[in-house]
């Protein structure tokens, strides 16, 4: 029996404003990354996501991003190491705060957008990730794009390490994601994203948009909450897992 965990971006409204479908999406996931009120989220919304985690038995997960509503944290900023730690800090005290008093813990940690994007590359900015979610609680996961920087300094600080992968986004062939600004970036295809899901966490193999085979761990899968085929797509992952003999459980059981 295989076993992954299947992960979701939620919470990533703000005020009156709602994007995905949480509460629907939720009940499909095994771990939630929470949006920690800088790219998106508020107070209201973390603390009721993580009610809604809680109530569904889904682990709490930290998704911290730069301080770029506008541009949903999508847009790369220039930052030194030194404040990406406190920026990481920041927002998973935030979120721990909330999760404390829910009676759960924040399990484990995946930068959002452009932060994630470029950690995956620097290894600098990765460090200094890994190094901030160290100092606060080196029991939390980081889940980071599989074969990125981020896993490199997580392992070496001492982190557990989940890599995740993506149903639902495109892979260049040095294993990095196709931007978003470019065509073919996102998979609307439910049948393919499933087709390659299955490849990911049976085979370890994953085709780049140039045919090239890329070899791949699959701790975690994201199905990304804003695609607006993310449920449908959800529930096609969980059906054909079913038949493949692929168990969904929570990071934590995956590394003890």
């Amino acid at each position: 029996m295989y076993k992954v965990d299947l992960n979701c971006d939620i919470g990533e409204g703000f005020g009156n404003y709602s994007i995905g479908m949480d509460q629907e999406l939720i009940k499909h996931i095994s771990s939630a990354n929470i949006a920690c009120g800088w790219h998106a989220g508020d107070s209201v919304i973390m603390d009721e996501t993580v009610a809604m985690a809680k109530k569904r038995g889904v682990a709490v997960g930290a998704h911290p991003g730069y301080l770029d509503m506008a541009g949903y944290g999508r847009r790369n900023i220039d930052v030194n190491k030194r404040e990406l730690k406190t920026y990481i800090k920041y927002q998973l005290g935030a979120l721990s705060a909330f999760a404390k008093s829910h009676g759960v813990k924040v399990e484990h940690l995946k930068p959002h957008g452009a932060m994630y994007n470029m950690a995956a590359k620097d290894y600098q900015l990765a460090a200094a990730i890994s190094e901030a979610v160290y100092e606060v609680d080196p029991e939390i996961i980081l889940l980071g794009l599989a074969n990125s920087e981020l896993i490199k300094a997580g392992e070496h600080v001492g982190l557990r390490v989940a890599s995740e992968v993506f149903a639902d986004r495109t892979y260049m062939g040095d294993g990095t994601l196709v931007p978003r600004n470019e065509k073919d970036a996102v998979i609307y295809d439910s049948g393919l994203a499933v087709e390659r899901v299955v490849k990911m966490v049976k085979y370890g193999k994953v085709d780049s948009i140039d045919g090239k085979g890329i070899e791949i761990k699959a701790h975690s899968i994201c199905v990304h909450g804003d695609n607006i085929q993310a449920l449908q797509l959800m529930k096609k992952i969980r059906s054909e897992f079913v038949k493949e003999g692929i168990e969904v459980v929570p990071l934590r059981k995956i590394f003890g």
